[in-house]
């Protein structure tokens, strides 16, 4: 069977790895002139089932509206003009209630658990590199109070069958040793043991790598311009560089899915939410963490990967702006060194911003369309990394006509 896979990010790379697997014979069509360099690019490189709370919670609506106050949230509302927005605004208003809530919830950490399983099969099948270690994530709490507020949060996914255990201050600097120097700044933790990190960007190059040679034809500076129907079948893709035929085709193209689908009458409620992160270099230093860390009072993430260490903070509703200044890392920057004083070179660091496809409840949307060969692995939100090798194989596995090994109640179109 021929398969086109419209994106070269580390979802559609992984599509294609699982079609190829199947027999298919697999196109990739990147319009960038390497695969990986949008969201794959620097994303916060941590492998974290431990947080898949959904975005959309009773407490978001009164934390976006002081957003606008604020100087520097770690989460910023700003109100935009294009209708998309509010149609998207008001969907994830809907899904902010306690039900809601819990229900998306454990659909993402459903996708998140069986995305890192299968990441971990395919690496030992195929001995794929990627910085990567299985030391499992800390998420952190300054105090008391947030402490007890994140441990019932926590609750619902370890009750659904995620590793998790409750730590206190010591522990945690038994756990990470680099958290002696501030242990006195932090009032405990929750340790999930099933967690890692790794470089996205690495695994989705050398992934790319092992599907060419399996036969997978990889086009770079090949962008999709349209898709071309016939009744209930979609029958080609336009290209700026030629029309293109094939049997089967997979949407994966990330922020870019939603105004092609929407060409062919297929709407996909995503919407970009900007994540912040940067590099700075471990060398010289011996005070980096080397177990993944998330302070959940200021939503920073760290992650260890060589001989740098990865900061990411911040989550912005700023439509589909990219830019980013050094002021916006202030809050980023007090925390990685109140946390990590000797961690790494904090006075040259590197920046980025990416834009993360979210749907207004979070979970990604998963598989079939109302043409029946056209099938979409998009809207993944923060986690792409973590859930990549589960999503695409389970959407390979609808392809194939097999029922997934996960659930896939709440993860299709059919939610909508």
């Amino acid at each position: 069977m021929k398969s086109i896979v419209m994106g070269g990010g580390v979802i559609g790379i992984t599509t294609a790895w699982y079609l190829a697997q199947e027999g298919h014979q697999v196109t990739v069509l990147e319009r960038r002139e390497e695969t990986g360099l949008e969201t794959s690019f620097q994303n916060g490189a941590l492998l974290a089932p431990g947080h898949s709370q959904a975005w959309a919670s009773p407490a978001a609506p009164k934390t976006l509206i002081k957003s606008l106050f604020q100087d520097d949230p770690v989460l910023r509302f700003r109100i935009r003009t294009e209708p998309e927005f509010w149609r998207w605004g008001i969907e994830f208003l809907r899904n902010c209630t306690a039900e809601k809530y819990r229900e998306n919830t454990l659909r993402i950490m459903r996708v998140m658990k069986y995305g890192i399983e299968q990441l971990r099969v395919l690496r030992d099948k195929t001995g794929i590199e990627y910085d990567g270690n299985d030391k499992g994530i800390l998420y952190l709490f300054r105090t008391q109070r947030t402490l007890e507020h994140g441990v019932a949060a926590w609750n619902l996914l370890k009750e659904h069958g995620l590793p998790l255990e409750e730590v206190t201050r010591e522990q945690c600097v038994g756990i990470e040793p680099a958290l002696g120097v501030s242990k006195e700044k932090i009032a405990g933790g929750m340790y999930a043991p099933m967690d890692g990190a790794g470089d996205a960007l690495i695994f989705t190059r050398n992934l790319a790598k092992l599907c060419r040679g399996k036969g997978v034809d990889i086009r770079l500076n090949t962008a999709v311009t349209g898709l071309k129907r016939e009744g209930d079948r979609i029958t080609g893709v336009r290209t700026d560089k030629g029309d293109l035929d094939a049997d089967c085709f997979v949407l994966a193209l990330g922020l870019e899915s939603p105004e092609l689908a929407r060409s062919v009458g297929v709407r996909l409620p995503i919407y970009p939410i900007k994540g912040y992160t940067m590099n700075v270099s471990t060398r010289g230093y011996n005070g980096a963490p080397t177990v993944g860390i998330i302070e959940e009072d200021n939503l920073v993430a760290f992650a260890r990967l060589g001989d740098k260490l990865r900061v990411g903070g911040k989550a912005e509703f700023a439509g589909y702006d990219k830019s980013y200044s050094p002021d916006q890392y202030k809050g980023v920057f007090k925390v990685a060194r109140d946390l990590f004083p000797q961690g790494a070179d904090y006075a040259n660091p590197t920046y980025y911003a990416c834009l993360r496809p979210v749907t207004p409840g979070g979970p990604p949307i998963l598989g079939p369309t109302r043409y029946r060969n056209l099938h979409v692995n998009a809207g993944h939100g923060a986690a792409g990394w973590t859930m990549a090798c589960g999503a695409s194989r389970a959407v390979v596995d609808v392809i194939a006509g097999r029922k997934p090994e996960i659930d896939m109640e709440g993860l299709t179109l059919a939610r909508n």
